[in-house]
């Protein structure tokens, strides 16, 4: 099991990201486009630098929703492999079948 304040954390991070999303977008639209004077770009490029470095999307990581492990993550079903793995083997995941040959 992770540490919880790892946990805590990565959602703090997540929620910040949504929150600042529509912000980031405006900005990297401006910096990108190449009709818009250098100057303006350089501004936007400023704001974007003072902006929280959590309200990236980049910066939360693909965590298991039921032991927080952040490695080995499946993005289908938001479980770690471990995780995945038992609970295929009970059953317990609708047309999921462990194999065995």
């Amino acid at each position: 099991m992770a540490k919880t304040s790892s946990v805590y954390r990565n959602l703090k991070r997540a929620k910040m990201a949504e929150k600042f999303a529509s912000r980031r977008n405006k900005l990297k639209k401006i910096v990108m486009d190449k009709t818009i004077s250098p100057e303006e770009r350089f501004q936007a490029t400023l704001k974007l630098a003072e902006m929280p470095r959590n309200s990236a999307k980049i910066r939360f990581r693909n965590r298991c929703k039921l032991t927080g492990r952040s490695r080995g993550v499946y993005r289908k079903f938001g479980l770690a492999r471990v995780e995945l793995r038992d609970m295929a083997s009970f059953g317990e995941i609708p047309g999921l079948v462990k194999s065995s040959w």
